[in-house]
């Protein structure tokens, strides 16, 4: 889970962002760098500018990843999850092949282990194969063992292309791409402002966004909000709808140490709760060659939570305030109550990954950083479960962008630059 270097690509950080911009593109995560990047090569010589809060690109989602390429596997056939997880992932492995970038193509193979979860992956089979998922197998028991020396269970379901990446170097590849064809790539301007299009203030004509932000002021004809666990507070300033609303989830993960860090080639999953937009405790051998278990999904005190002690007042009113909190907890308080358990006790954490390969039993394990999935919670408490985009006035918000965002950023910036033509901004 390594985030791009602080040295950063050749990102513009001594150069003050630009006073008028065609474009601007807030947040500087894959997803908003990737837009960067299609709409500079959409509009040859325009002027785009990325306003980044951090001090460094990648600094959230991008940077707190276990690096896992996704194939398509669970999303909804029809969804945009589904289409662009599969298109995205075919585009990126091309990417880094062209760039140069490191990847393994080490697969995935999710396990059922008892007789209620053979009808769940039947489900992911079905999803997978209509999705086009390439390669996808089925699995008996006698089967997994080539696949996965260690796993057991009653059936599997096999995707060999599921691989895995640094995004954080890709991450810097797009910006180094953003920066080559003309463009400009700001950390530390953290908005502060926005009012709305049309408002330009005091000696700026209307048909702008004026953007206030922490370096200065900058108006754009068009803007992209790409702010992943801010998303909806800039959506909502913008004239956007409240709904859905983001709340942050904290992943935790575990690093298997010693011998049985060995035990697993690539990446070994479970059948997932169909309920909720989370994989369950699965086993993943990073780019870097570490061996995590994780992550668990717990509501976070904060939307940068990524220590426990960590804990924004107006982040946890906001959380709390939110109807669908308390409908989603009701909704599901068993499963709310056993990621606290696995939050707690490595022990009954690595008991979860044991179910899949038995030897990890009584393995030795370290905690591991820990991700903040940005995950928009509809006012019914139900966990949206595809990307969502939004439109206000001369602008484009991507209201909802978890996994697999990353694997889709290429395919996904081109539906977002799509949608920003139809505004007819430029």
């Amino acid at each position: 889970m390594s985030g791009p270097d602080d040295r950063g690509p050749p990102v513009t950080k001594d150069r003050e962002p630009p006073a008028e911009c065609d474009f601007a593109v807030v947040g500087g995560g894959i997803v908003g760098l990737a837009v960067a990047r299609e709409l500079l090569e959409r509009h040859p010589g325009a002027r785009l500018c990325l306003l980044e809060a951090e001090p460094a690109i990648g600094r959230h989602q991008t940077g707190h990843s276990s690096g896992v390429i996704h194939a398509g596997i669970y999303y909804r056939p029809g969804s945009l999850k589904a289409r662009l997880c599969v298109e995205g992932s075919r585009e990126l492995y091309e990417y880094c092949e062209r760039r140069g970038l490191p990847y393994r193509k080490s697969g995935k193979l999710i396990v059922a282990t008892e007789e209620h979860e053979l009808a769940g992956l039947d489900e992911l089979e079905r999803r997978g194969r209509a999705n086009g998922v390439p390669g996808l197998r089925r699995l008996g028991p006698g089967d997994l063992a080539a696949v996965e020396p260690g796993a057991t269970g009653l059936a599997g379901l096999h995707s060999p292309e599921t691989g895995v990446v640094d995004f954080g170097q890709i991450a810097s590849a797009y910006a180094a791409d953003v920066v080559a064809a003309g463009g400009s790539v700001h950390p530390g301007a953290g908005l502060i402002d926005v009012p709305a299009a049309g408002a330009a203030g005091v000696g700026h004509p209307p048909g702008w966004i004026d953007l206030r932000h922490a370096r200065g002021r900058t108006r754009a004809s068009a803007v992209v909000f790409c702010a992943g666990l801010w998303a909806d507070r800039l959506a909502v300033a913008c004239g956007a709808p409240k709904d859905p609303r983001i709340v942050p989830f904290r992943g935790g993960y575990l690093e298997v140490i010693g011998d049985e860090a060995e035990l697993v080639r690539g990446n070994v999953y479970p059948v997932p709760d169909p309920d909720l937009p989370f994989l369950g405790a699965h086993l993943t051998r990073t780019l870097d060659g570490r061996l995590l278990v994780g992550p668990s999904a717990l509501l976070a005190p904060a939307r940068d939570a990524y220590r426990l002690r960590t804990v924004r007042p107006r982040d946890l009113a906001e959380t709390l305030a939110w109807p669908g909190t308390w409908r989603l907890a009701r909704r599901h308080w068993r499963s709310g109550a056993r990621e606290l358990h696995h939050a707690a006790s490595r022990k009954a954490f690595l008991a979860e990954a044991a179910r899949l390969v038995p030897a990890l039993r009584g393995a030795r394990a370290r905690p591991a950083p820990a991700g903040i999935r940005a995950q928009a919670l509809a006012r019914d408490g139900s966990l949206v479960d595809d990307f969502v985009v939004h439109r206000s006035e001369r602008a484009i918000h991507v209201r909802n962008a978890p996994s697999p965002a990353a694997t889709s950023s290429l395919a996904l910036a081109r539906l977002i630059a799509d949608e920003l033509a139809t505004l007819g901004a430029v």
